[in-house]
């Protein structure tokens, strides 16, 4: 209806998501499946709205391009190489066992040997766009399993290239939609981005930035994730892994920040516009065709796929809430899929009856796949419940001044020197095992979670002066301090943070900057002015420098905090604060700080 009228097609986009999404959301179900109904709706084969599916899955391509590529910036090249045996393990370990099962019960619908490990094969794919995309909505991305799983989507990208090469070779005829990877083109690509990021890439960034002109900087960045995703597909890789490994290169730029800010905006729209093209891609005349069948068919591939997926969790050793995490978060088919099934389909390893049902199981599965997700939520919420919980210690007769929640590293520290004046305080914390561990070393720490009312009121805190929030985790860390706030406002709060964002966060719940520390900052400058000093650096010249960065970088934060939500705003001021920082060390170098190094080397710089 819509194939040639291209304003109304971005209408209909843009209205059918706009209605649908927040009502996905809304429930619960997260945006993908928002997206998802919104591609079914206008597809060619309910509404009719939009009937060239083929040219929207070509531009969506680009929203698992841009991905891939920031996902690429994060992970620098010796993060990456930190990864090679939980990829070996965890990917490899995946996708061999994936491919048996499912190659078996391929064969079982009629198919050769050599299209039921094609299938196999690609059926054993997941969803790197899905996956992440949930993972990220989740917050679980850094977690355990959502580091292993996104171990698991890396390993079936690079598995899947020489796959495409191999499968044109099984079949009766060539493929003719198969591109030989030209390896020895794709080294001179890496080769020239390596020597581009340490010699170009910075001077020509800063000349773009000098101009101060933000759609110029956006155009260079665009032209290079398109250009080298592009010239990767030429040489027979694919676009997505190509920009992932241009990303991976290019993660250790000084503008790697302003490089995400700028392509962010573009990802989230085609990321979109990707689960639109799938929802429009369902066969829904197939479904009706065999509706049980079809049903039956996905659930068996999720089940038995999703329980491979758990054992090979538990094999290596992860946990079994994380196993079955992972299970849950990749069960569903990937985009990969519908490339091999084309291939085959092209080579005749596949036929085209096995080919069009096994597209729809996939779509199917991905359908689903955010359901499964939140069903494993319940489950897991259902666990909870379940789990015999062991009782928290009383708190009779505590009244301290002080009171600590979190008794690990830095909770210790704060309990030694406090014990060490005879200064009581009331240390609280909600891991047995380390809590048992503490009490032999005549630690007096009682069992509790400081983030529930009730266990800070009986800790005392009514009449308690101090609450010093020294938990790990982030968002427990925020969650005691809302609680203090609401129910005992008179507590002086001390919090530790884990970074610059951690402490704009609390600084949001009213705890004044001069009492947030973050965890690690104070040892890198100890660390970093005795460095300066091997280096022969002047004891005092070195202290003075700290304490001077310590100074700047409490006013950076301070002004940083009223644009944190500004992102334009919030990079300038950065960069025009590295500049200012700059200028105020080169300004210290005077002569009172060399002939104080004669006659003082002892002094501790006053962090």
């Amino acid at each position: 209806m819509l194939a040639h009228s291209y304003p109304l097609q971005v209408l209909v986009f843009l209205c059918s998501s706009v209605l649908l999404v927040p009502i996905f959301q809304k429930l619960g179900l997260g945006s993908i499946l928002g997206y998802l109904a919104a591609g079914i709706l206008i597809g060619p084969q309910t509404a009719g709205l939009i009937t060239d599916v083929e040219s929207v899955k070509h531009l969506s391509e680009f929203g698992v391009v841009f991905l891939l590529f920031l996902i690429g910036l994060e992970l620098q090249p010796k993060k990456l190489l930190a990864m090679k045996k939980t990829l070996i393990g965890f990917g490899g370990l995946q996708i061999i066992t994936c491919t048996l099962a499912l190659g078996v019960l391929v064969k079982t619908q009629g198919a050769s040997w050599n299209s039921a490990w094609v299938a196999g094969f690609a059926l054993s794919l997941s969803s790197t766009a899905f996956a992440i995309q949930a993972m990220t909505e989740k917050k679980v991305l850094n977690t355990e399993f959502g580091r292993s799983s996104f171990a698991i989507l890396l390993m079936q990208d690079v598995a899947a290239i020489p796959a495409l090469a191999i499968i044109p070779t099984l079949g009766l005829v060539q493929a003719s939609s198969s591109t030989p990877v030209n390896w020895l083109g794709v080294g001179g690509i890496f080769l020239g981005l390596l020597i581009f990021n340490y010699t170009l890439m910075g001077p020509l960034l800063r000349q773009v930035a000098a101009l101060r002109s933000r759609e110029l900087f956006t155009g260079v960045t665009l032209t290079i994730v398109v250009g080298v995703a592009l010239l990767m597909e030429h040489m027979g890789i694919s676009m997505a892994l190509g920009a992932f490994l241009a990303g991976v290169l290019l993660s250790e730029s000084e503008y790697r920040h302003e490089l995400e800010a700028d392509l962010e905006p573009f990802k989230g729209l085609l990321m979109g516009l990707f689960f639109i093209s799938v929802g429009m891609s369902v066969n829904i005349h197939l479904i009706l065709k065999n509706p049980l069948f079809i049903i039956a068919a996905t659930a068996v591939y999720m089940i038995v796929k999703a329980g491979l997926l758990f054992g090979v969790g538990r094999v290596l050793r992860l946990n079994s809430a994380g196993s079955r995490n992972m299970a849950a978060y990749l069960a569903q088919g990937g985009e990969f899929a519908f490339v091999i099934f084309g291939v085959g389909q092209n080579s005749q390893v596949i036929s085209n009856d096995i080919s069009e049902l096994l597209t729809v199981i996939v779509t199917l599965s991905m359908i689903l796949s955010p359901f499964v997700i939140v069903l494993n939520s319940k489950v897991d919420a259902w666990l909870a419940t379940r789990k015999p919980a062991k009782e928290f210690d009383s708190f009779e007769g505590v009244e301290n001044d002080i009171i600590i929640a979190g008794f690990g590293r830095v909770g210790q520290i704060f309990g030694r020197i406090l014990r060490a004046q005879e200064i009581g305080f009331t240390a609280i914390d909600h891991d047995p095992e380390q809590i048992e561990l503490l009490r032999k070393f005549s630690h007096k720490v009682y069992y509790g979670d400081a983030s529930r009312q009730e266990i800070l009121e009986a800790a005392g805190a009514k009449s308690a002066k101090y609450l010093i929030v020294a938990v790990d985790d982030v968002e427990t860390s925020k969650h005691i301090v809302e609680l203090a706030r609401e129910h005992h406002p008179h507590l002086k709060i001390y919090a530790r943070a884990r970074n610059r964002n951690h402490v704009f966060d609390l600084m949001d719940l009213g705890i004044e900057l001069k009492h947030i520390r973050r965890e690690t900052f104070e040892s890198s400058l100890l660390l970093t002015r005795e460095l300066l000093v091997d280096l022969g650096m002047p004891a005092a010249r070195a202290r003075s420098i700290i304490e001077r960065f310590h100074r700047h970088d409490e006013i950076m934060m301070e002004n940083q905090y009223k644009y944190r939500h500004d992102q334009k705003q919030f990079l300038d001021l950065s960069r025009e604060g590295m500049r200012q920082l700059a200028q105020v060390l080169r300004e210290d170098q005077t002569q009172t700080y060399i002939d104080a190094a004669d006659t003082d080397t002892s002094e501790e710089p006053k962090l």
